[in-house]
């Protein structure tokens, strides 16, 4: 099976995709979508959609996971991502691939075994789990990683 995850970002997008076999988790491809920072909004929404409409076109995984926005003060920011998240989430329902969304919490316990673990300790799980010998990169990659693993785990239990 393989699963796309995704990380949604106003300025990058992550994704990062694996293909499970078993219990195992392998690394496919890895990757950030990233719009012309001096774009209008609406133009980086179209940078996203095309991309991931592209990473789904290309690779045709069986589904798609997306990490879920959590609240930040910034309510702007917050309805931003809202507004990411929707042209991602339309891109899967248009290529008719399931979706599935977990919250940031989730992901880190499923990868980590806590949801308060860092950055810095998602990375080194996602490293682990897939048998790298670096961690992914940038950051935005190996988040759209862990949503991918966190999935395959949850699938397998």
């Amino acid at each position: 099976m393989l699963i796309l995850g995704v990380d949604p970002g106003s300025e990058v997008t992550g994704f990062g995709l694996i293909e499970c076999i078993g219990e195992k988790q392998i690394l496919k491809d890895y990757g950030v979508i990233r719009p012309d920072p001096g774009s209008s909004f609406s133009e980086r929404l179209k940078k996203v959609y095309g991309g991931v409409s592209e990473k789904i076109a290309v690779y045709r995984p069986d589904q798609i996971v997306v990490e879920d926005v959590f609240y930040k003060r910034n309510v702007k920011t917050l309805l931003k991502m809202g507004h990411i998240r929707g042209v991602v989430l339309l891109a899967a329902v248009n290529a008719g691939v399931p979706v599935y969304e977990y919250s940031p919490r989730e992901v880190k316990k499923a990868v980590v075994g806590s949801g308060s673990a860092s950055k810095e300790q998602v990375q080194f799980m996602v490293k682990n789990i897939l048998g790298l010998k670096e961690a992914p990169s940038p950051n935005d990659a190996a988040d759209a990683l862990a949503v991918a693993i966190c999935h395959a785990h949850r699938l397998s239990s």
